[in-house]
């Protein structure tokens, strides 16, 4: 079963597989526009805390459009 934070990893890196076939240039950007419009300002706090983290196995692309979410606050 996977934790909560494992849930959004897994969530993100489903965001970056549906954009994947728009090329790198196109899909980060997506990626983050996506977490930044439909995830909740608590989710993008959490996300990001367990990005920083070695165990988070997340896609490249989910990596590069990091920057990119928008911090809560």
């Amino acid at each position: 079963m996977l934790s909560y934070e494992e849930k959004l990893a897994y969530m993100a890196n489903q965001i970056a597989d549906f954009f994947r076939a728009q090329g790198e240039a196109r899909a980060v950007p997506a990626v983050a526009d996506h977490i930044n419009k439909f995830w909740d300002p608590q989710m993008r706090e959490d996300f990001l805390a367990f990005a920083q983290k070695p165990e988070a196995k997340l896609h490249e692309f989910v990596r590069k459009a990091i920057p990119q979410v928008r911090v809560p606050g």
